[in-house]
């Protein structure tokens, strides 16, 4: 199962770059994938295929009016089934002794 943290910013002259990132946003809602939206990023969860998919569909998304794409990538694979997100989160909260701030 891969998690895959993403990025994706256009170059552009507006300072806020929020009305892109609600488009990347709508992308990866769609896709029926688990993720996880952080102020810096996006982490979604799912095979190979699957993740590298939607960050095609999120670049796409953007393509269209923006002549000019950031983006950082992180990726983590480890064999086994899915929902590592929340697994990797309760692992350190029990080691810790209580629930975090997620």
């Amino acid at each position: 199962m891969v998690l895959l943290e993403f990025s994706m910013t256009p170059s552009t002259r507006e300072e806020s770059k929020s009305p892109y990132v609600a488009r990347i946003l709508d992308v990866i809602d769609k896709s029926g994938l688990s993720y996880q939206l952080t102020p810096m990023g996006t982490i979604i969860e799912g095979d190979w295929a699957e993740v590298m998919a939607v960050v095609t569909d999120c670049y796409r998304a953007l393509e269209v009016d923006c002549p000019r794409i950031s983006a950082q990538i992180k990726i983590d694979y480890r064999a086994g089934p899915n929902s590592r997100m929340k697994s990797k989160m309760e692992a350190v909260e029990t080691i810790l002794g209580r629930k975090l701030s997620t």
